[in-house]
Protein backbone atom coordinates (compact mmCIF):
# COMPACT_ATOMS: atom_id res chain seq x y z
CA UNK A 1 0.00 0.00 0.00
CA UNK A 2 1.10 3.60 -0.72
CA UNK A 3 2.09 6.00 2.13
CA UNK A 4 3.34 9.05 2.75
CA UNK A 5 4.47 9.96 6.15
CA UNK A 6 5.00 13.06 7.92
CA UNK A 7 7.76 12.82 11.56
CA UNK A 8 9.13 15.01 13.47
CA UNK A 9 12.94 14.95 14.84
CA UNK A 10 14.07 17.05 17.54
CA UNK A 11 11.56 19.58 17.38
CA UNK A 12 8.16 19.77 17.61
CA UNK A 13 5.58 20.32 14.40
CA UNK A 14 2.90 19.71 13.20
CA UNK A 15 1.84 19.58 9.55
CA UNK A 16 -1.56 20.92 9.13
CA UNK A 17 -4.07 19.72 6.84
CA UNK A 18 -1.84 16.74 6.38
CA UNK A 19 -4.66 14.54 4.29
CA UNK A 20 -4.82 17.06 2.11
CA UNK A 21 -1.35 17.78 1.29
CA UNK A 22 -0.69 13.52 0.98
CA UNK A 23 -3.64 13.39 -1.93
CA UNK A 24 -1.60 16.66 -3.52
CA UNK A 25 1.39 14.89 -3.35
CA UNK A 26 0.47 11.84 -4.73
CA UNK A 27 -1.10 13.31 -7.48
CA UNK A 28 1.75 15.47 -8.34
CA UNK A 29 3.60 11.83 -8.22
CA UNK A 30 0.63 10.41 -10.39
CA UNK A 31 0.63 13.29 -12.69
CA UNK A 32 4.48 12.70 -13.55
CA UNK A 33 4.29 9.10 -14.70
CA UNK A 34 5.37 7.73 -11.36
CA UNK A 35 3.90 5.16 -8.82
CA UNK A 36 4.11 6.62 -4.96
CA UNK A 37 5.28 3.12 -3.16
CA UNK A 38 6.46 5.10 0.19
CA UNK A 39 7.64 8.36 0.90
CA UNK A 40 8.96 9.97 4.35
CA UNK A 41 8.77 13.08 5.14
CA UNK A 42 10.40 14.45 8.64
CA UNK A 43 10.69 18.11 9.82
CA UNK A 44 13.70 18.71 11.83
CA UNK A 45 15.90 21.61 12.69
CA UNK A 46 19.10 23.46 11.24
CA UNK A 47 20.96 21.26 13.91
CA UNK A 48 19.82 17.75 12.98
CA UNK A 49 19.89 18.46 9.43
CA UNK A 50 23.38 19.61 9.14
CA UNK A 51 25.38 16.64 9.56
CA UNK A 52 23.32 14.72 6.84
CA UNK A 53 24.49 17.89 4.82
CA UNK A 54 27.86 17.01 5.82
CA UNK A 55 27.79 13.67 5.70
CA UNK A 56 25.78 13.06 2.27
CA UNK A 57 26.26 15.98 0.16
CA UNK A 58 29.22 17.59 1.52
CA UNK A 59 28.11 20.64 1.99
CA UNK A 60 29.14 22.55 5.34
CA UNK A 61 26.22 24.78 5.36
CA UNK A 62 22.48 24.78 6.21
CA UNK A 63 19.96 23.51 3.77
CA UNK A 64 15.91 23.62 3.66
CA UNK A 65 15.91 20.13 2.45
CA UNK A 66 17.81 16.92 1.63
CA UNK A 67 16.10 14.43 -0.40
CA UNK A 68 17.19 10.69 -0.46
CA UNK A 69 16.11 8.52 -3.24
CA UNK A 70 15.70 5.15 -2.25
CA UNK A 71 13.67 3.74 -5.21
CA UNK A 72 15.18 0.16 -6.61
CA UNK A 73 12.49 -0.16 -9.17
CA UNK A 74 12.72 2.81 -12.31
CA UNK A 75 9.05 4.29 -11.87
CA UNK A 76 8.86 3.65 -8.33
CA UNK A 77 9.19 6.52 -5.70
CA UNK A 78 10.55 5.62 -2.56
CA UNK A 79 12.44 7.90 -1.00
CA UNK A 80 12.89 9.63 2.47
CA UNK A 81 12.80 13.63 2.41
CA UNK A 82 14.12 15.94 5.52
CA UNK A 83 13.14 19.29 5.86
CA UNK A 84 14.37 22.02 8.29
CA UNK A 85 11.47 23.92 9.89
CA UNK A 86 14.07 26.59 10.74
CA UNK A 87 15.34 27.60 7.22
CA UNK A 88 11.64 27.41 6.05
CA UNK A 89 10.94 30.08 8.75
CA UNK A 90 13.49 32.08 7.92
CA UNK A 91 13.05 31.51 3.61
CA UNK A 92 9.28 32.77 4.39
CA UNK A 93 10.57 35.76 6.08
CA UNK A 94 13.55 36.60 3.31
CA UNK A 95 10.77 36.03 0.43
CA UNK A 96 7.94 37.61 1.87
CA UNK A 97 5.40 34.79 1.91
CA UNK A 98 4.03 32.64 4.54
CA UNK A 99 5.36 29.86 6.27
CA UNK A 100 2.93 26.91 5.18
CA UNK A 101 3.54 28.73 1.11
CA UNK A 102 6.77 27.85 1.63
CA UNK A 103 6.74 24.64 3.38
CA UNK A 104 4.54 23.54 0.63
CA UNK A 105 7.08 24.85 -1.76
CA UNK A 106 9.61 22.43 0.00
CA UNK A 107 7.52 19.72 -0.04
CA UNK A 108 7.00 19.55 -3.54
CA UNK A 109 10.59 20.51 -4.35
CA UNK A 110 11.31 16.99 -2.39
CA UNK A 111 8.95 15.20 -4.33
CA UNK A 112 9.98 16.49 -8.23
CA UNK A 113 13.44 15.30 -7.25
CA UNK A 114 12.40 11.85 -6.50
CA UNK A 115 10.36 12.21 -10.04
CA UNK A 116 13.85 13.44 -11.46
CA UNK A 117 14.33 17.06 -11.83
CA UNK A 118 17.57 18.71 -10.76
CA UNK A 119 17.97 22.24 -9.68
CA UNK A 120 22.46 22.15 -10.07
CA UNK A 121 21.86 24.50 -13.43
CA UNK A 122 20.19 27.19 -14.21
CA UNK A 123 18.30 25.83 -17.04
CA UNK A 124 17.71 22.69 -14.56
CA UNK A 125 16.86 25.26 -11.92
CA UNK A 126 14.38 26.91 -13.95
CA UNK A 127 12.47 24.07 -14.79
CA UNK A 128 11.90 23.34 -11.14
CA UNK A 129 10.71 26.38 -10.13
CA UNK A 130 8.32 26.42 -13.23
CA UNK A 131 7.10 22.87 -11.98
CA UNK A 132 6.84 23.96 -7.79
CA UNK A 133 4.61 26.79 -9.86
CA UNK A 134 2.40 24.72 -11.51
CA UNK A 135 1.93 21.84 -8.96
CA UNK A 136 1.46 24.79 -5.93
CA UNK A 137 -1.33 26.18 -8.25
CA UNK A 138 -3.47 22.97 -8.42
CA UNK A 139 -3.44 22.96 -4.46
CA UNK A 140 -7.25 23.05 -3.66
CA UNK A 141 -6.33 23.77 -0.40
CA UNK A 142 -4.52 26.11 1.48
CA UNK A 143 -4.44 27.33 5.41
Amino acid sequence: MPTIQFFEEDISYKLKDKAKVRQWIKDTITAEGFKLKELTYVFCSDAYLLPLNQQYLDHDTYTDIITFDNSEVEGDIVGDIFISVERIRENAAKFGITETEELHRVIIHGALHLLGYTDKSVVTKKKMTQKEDEYLAKRSFIS
